[in-house]
């Protein structure tokens, strides 16, 4: 049983979670063996024209026998002719020849080998799944940059190590977030960019059985050139891989999956941020009105959106290996020990992808603010950022560095021990007390606006680069909307 013959109506019924539960239907609809099996007949049509217009004895009735029997496709007939002769793609061969006629079905893969259209398919497939992946990247760095714009200054507790460290700003934070989707979107822009298709290269890449077939003319060379760029055209390709065995170079593979897996990483960091972040209950991921958190606890407001997220992220980042080995294992012209792992790896990888920018598109579209706990939780570490500047007056208006910088660190370890006694922090009442220090603090010292440094310019600028990116990919603007199955 392959990936484009449909089991039997009376076979076990499982289907992959990616499908059942988490994968949209735009990213299901582009790997399903339908949206194969019609890239296979596309690719055959194609070539059949091409060969055709070039001079080789097929007439515009056998065409159009091919083009109108299209979409009469039996899975059942497929899956029983592959029974038989143990080969999908002559099992499909066959099945479209019965529904063309027995004429149309005498020139269908004349020439061809296989991985003409399983390679050639799988290369349609994959650009038109890296063009929805950045469909869903373009609404969620849209989205991420409206929200960093709106907090551009809005100040929040920063951690290192999650510990206290500087202030930042809530909009700086999400430049973070929205930066490394943004390299992934250029990233994707570029690969695109460069995906070529495998072409008409024959059965070892030669071109041998098409330099056969075109023998007879002034210039058979010219002539496999000419019917490998056609085709390329045909299917919406500028150009084919320069050189190939019977398969595209498994690399390109590696390319692609290895995209994804930095998607997922950068998906897997937002949310891992985002689920510290409600731990402190500072920033949040969208809650419904009647979504249940725990079964148990009924107050509960687990982070579920990005829990899946990272769990997602964990699945894809497996997958990422498998592509290199089969690139490392691929004997001279080729083996068939890449098949399987293929069908299996591509389209995974594909789908949990998308299932989680589908999440990142929904988060990102409600994420949750809470300036009171914001306030809250710098409370009791201002007083301590506001100890340089304190030091930094004294030291102006004739102090001994040194010699404050101590009594500082006295007093803020005597403050810190109230604090871890749940008396909260009385550092500020303690250096106003001291006579080096008092008159050195002054009513702006627990401003967070005084501790956040450039964060809202850096913003500001980082959101105008941004902006000639999206603006690069405007055509996607409404193409994507989340819609999560829980």
């Amino acid at each position: 049983m392959t990936a484009e013959t449909r089991a039997p109506s009376d076979a076990p019924d499982y289907r992959s979670p990616l499908a059942s539960r988490y994968a949209t239907k735009a990213m299901l609809a582009n790997f399903s063996d339908r949206r194969r099996a019609l890239l296979w007949r596309d690719l055959w049509i194609a070539l059949a024209r091409a060969e055709a217009e070039l001079g080789l004895a097929i007439s515009s009735e056998q065409i159009t026998a091919l083009e109108r029997s299209r979409e009469q496709i039996d899975f059942d007939r497929v899956a029983a002719l592959e029974a038989e002769l143990r080969h999908d793609v002559m099992a499909h061969v066959h099945h479209y020849g019965e529904v063309a006629g027995a004429d149309a079905g005498k020139i269908i893969h004349l020439g061809a080998t296989s991985c003409f259209v399983t390679d050639n398919a799988e290369l349609v497939m994959i650009r038109a799944g890296l063009e929805l992946i950045m469909d869903r990247l373009y609404t969620s760095l849209r989205q991420l940059g409206e929200f960093a714009e709106r907090w551009r200054a809005e100040p929040i507790q920063a951690y290192t190590h999650f510990q206290p460290a500087q202030l930042t700003t809530v909009g700086k934070r999400a430049c973070l977030w929205a930066q490394d989707l943004g390299y992934d979107l250029e990233t994707l822009e570029q690969l695109v960019a460069r995906l070529p298709l495998r072409g008409v290269k024959g059965t070892t890449g030669t071109q041998a059985s098409f330099l056969q077939l075109f023998a007879g003319a002034e210039d058979p060379h010219a002539k496999v050139r000419a019917l490998d760029q056609r085709v390329c055209a045909a299917m919406g390709f500028s150009g084919s891989i320069p050189v190939s065995g019977q398969t595209y170079t498994r690399k390109l593979d590696t390319w692609v999956v290895s995209a994804l897996a930095d998607i997922a990483g950068s998906a897997a960091k937002f949310a891992t941020d985002l689920r510290l972040l409600a731990h402190e209950r500072e920033v949040e991921e969208p809650f419904g009105s009647k979504q249940i958190g725990s079964s148990a606890m009924a107050y509960k407001r687990n982070p579920m959106r990005s829990e899946r997220i990272c769990s997602l992220a964990r699945f894809v980042h497996s997958l990422a290996s498998s592509p290199r080995e089969t690139h490392a294992n691929q004997w001279l012209e080729r083996t068939l020990d890449d098949s399987a792992n293929r069908r299996l790896v591509l389209t995974e990888a594909f789908l949990a992808t998308d299932a989680i920018l589908n999440l990142v598109v929904d988060v990102t579209a409600g994420l949750e603010v809470n300036p009171a706990m914001l306030r809250k939780n710098m409370a009791d570490e201002l007083p301590f950022m506001a100890t340089e500047n304190v030091m930094m007056r004294a030291v102006e208006a004739g102090g001994d560095r040194q010699a404050l910088h101590e009594q500082i660190r006295v007093l803020s370890q005597e403050a810190a021990g109230e604090l871890k006694a749940g008396r909260g922090n009385d550092l500020i009442a303690r250096m106003r007390a001291d006579p080096q220090l008092g008159a050195h603090v002054d009513d702006a010292s627990l401003d967070p606006a005084r501790y956040v440094g450039r964060s809202p310019e850096q913003v500001d600028e980082y959101l105008a680069g941004l902006a000639q990116l999206l603006d690069r990919h405007r055509a996607r603007e409404g193409r994507f909307t989340a819609r999560v199955r829980v």
